[in-house]
C-alpha cells in the first residue's frame, strides 16, 4: 500500500497556566518553527489543514474559527477533528492515503488553564438525565476503573507509586515537559486521596501546550526532510457509552484498537517488534492497563511488568508521559511528536537507543472509552 511520512513536528513547552500567551500565538510558535524545519508553503505545498481543539476548552463555539489565521486556514480546505490529537493524526492519515492530499499541515491546542474545573468539562462527556445529573465525569469514572482493576491484578500502592517516580525522572531531562520536581515514593504513596483509589499524584497536572507537525506522501516527504517517519499503523475503537454496559476492568475498545493498527503494520507479536511506546497516562493505574491492552505486558500482570522493570525494556513513556503533564485533548499528539524525535535520533537528553519501531496509544471519554493506536517506524 502506498506510506504516508511524518516529516517533521514542533511542541509547545508545556505549563500548568501559560497565562502570558493565546492559544494562536502558541500555534503561531509551532508553526514557524515547522516551516523553518521543513520550508513549507501554504501556498505551494499545502491544500488543506487539519486541526484539532474542543469548544468547551477554548470557551468558544466552533474553536476552530479562532485558529484560522495561526493554522494557514484561513481561505483554505480546514478540517477540525474535536477528538483526542492522535485521531487527527489518522484522520490527515487517511486523507493521503485516499489521495486527496500529498501533504497536510496539522496543528492541535489545549489550554486547560482556561477553564475553572477540568471535571465540570468532562460531566458534559455524559447524558443529562442520569450521568450528568448525579456528577459522572472524567475523574470519578477514573475512580470506578482503578478499583476494580486494582482489585483484577493485584496492583500495589508502591507499585502505582513506581510509575509516578519514574514519570517524573524522565520528565527532567525532557525540555518540553510540564512537572518536573522530582518524587520519591513516599511522596506518592502518602499523598492526599483525591478519588478513592486515586491519589493527587497518580493525577496528571492541568496543563497547556500545542504540537504541530507536518505529513506527507512517500512521493513528497523527502522534500521536506532527509529523515521521513513513516505510519505503518492505525486504528481506533470506541466501547458502550454507559458505564454500566461496559466491564471497566476490561481493555475491549484498546485491543481492537491495536489490533486494527498491528495488523496493518504487520505486527503479530508486539512484545518482540516495538522498543517504544507512548502511552496516555492521565492516571498511574492507567500505564500498566494500557500496556496490558497493547499486549506489551501480559494479561494481568501490569504490576509484575512494573516491579520487573518492563516500563524500561520498552521506553515507556520516556517523555514523562501524561503523568508530567500533558493537555487531556491532545496528549496523544505530544506522545507521536516524541515518538518521532526519538525515531529521528533527535529527543536530546533523553534519547533512547536503538529505536525503530514505536506505538502510540491515545483514549478519551470516561474510563478509556474511546482509544487510538499507531505505530511509527524509521
Amino acid at each position: 500500500m502506498k506510506r504516508v511520512a511524518i516529516c517533521a513536528v514542533s511542541q509547545h513547552k508545556i505549563g500548568s497556566d501559560i497565562w502570558h500567551k493565546r492559544f494562536q500565538s502558541m500555534l503561531l510558535d509551532v508553526l514557524e518553527d515547522l516551516k523553518l524545519q521543513t520550508g513549507f508553503s501554504f501556498e505551494k505545498d499545502i491544500r488543506n489543514v487539519v486541526t484539532c481543539s474542543n469548544d468547551f476548552f477554548d470557551a468558544r463555539t466552533i474553536s476552530n474559527c479562532g485558529v484560522s489565521n495561526a493554522t494557514g486556514s484561513f481561505y483554505r480546505g480546514e478540517d477540525k477533528v474535536d477528538q483526542e490529537g492522535l485521531n487527527a493524526v489518522g484522520y490527515a492519515l487517511a486523507a493521503i492515503l485516499a489521495g486527496h492530499d500529498d501533504a497536510i499541515y496539522l496543528a492541535g491546542h489545549c489550554k486547560e488553564s482556561y477553564i475553572a474545573s477540568r471535571n465540570q468539562v468532562s460531566n458534559f462527556g455524559y447524558d443529562p438525565f442520569y450521568g450528568r445529573a448525579i456528577g459522572l465525569d472524567y475523574l470519578n469514572a477514573a475512580g470506578l476503573q482503578a478499583r476494580a482493576y486494582l482489585e483484577k491484578s493485584n496492583l500495589t500502592e508502591e507499585q502505582l507509586a513506581k510509575v509516578v517516580v519514574r514519570a517524573r525522572q524522565w520528565a527532567a531531562r525532557n525540555p518540553y515537559a510540564n512537572e518536573t520536581k522530582q518524587l520519591a515514593i513516599g511522596d506518592v504513596m502518602f499523598s492526599p486521596m483525591l478519588c478513592d483509589p486515586i491519589r493527587t499524584m497518580h493525577s496528571y497536572p492541568v496543563s497547556d501546550g500545542a504540537v504541530a507537525m507536518l505529513l506527507a506522501s512517500e512521493e513528497r516527504a523527502y522534500d521536506f526532510t532527509d529523515n521521513p517517519i513513516w505510519i505503518t499503523g492505525f486504528g481506533n475503537c470506541i466501547d458502550s457509552y454507559f458505564l454500566g454496559d461496559r466491564d471497566l476492568a476490561g481493555n475491549f475498545a484498546l485491543k481492537k484498537a491495536a489490533e486494527r493498527a498491528y495488523k496493518m503494520a504487520g505486527i503479530t507479536d508486539p512484545q518482540k517488534k516495538v522498543n517504544l511506546v507512548e502511552v496516555m497516562d492521565c492516571y498511574a493505574y492507567q500505564q500498566p492497563m494500557w500496556l496490558e491492552g497493547l499486549g506489551i505486558a501480559d494479561e494481568g500482570r501490569g504490576g509484575h511488568f512494573i516491579d520487573e522493570y518492563g516500563p524500561a525494556r520498552y521506553n515507556v513513556n520516556v517523555s514523562g508521559g501524561m503523568l508530567a503533564g500533558r493537555p487531556i485533548r491532545i496528549g496523544g499528539l505530544y506522545g507521536a511528536a516524541e515518538a518521532v524525535l526519538q525515531l529521528k535520533g533527535q529527543a536530546g537528553e533523553h534519547q533512547v537507543a536503538d529505536i525503530d519501531c514505536a506505538v502510540i496509544q491515545s483514549t478519551t471519554g470516561g474510563a478509556g472509552q474511546h482509544h487510538a493506536v499507531m505505530v511509527l517506524e524509521r
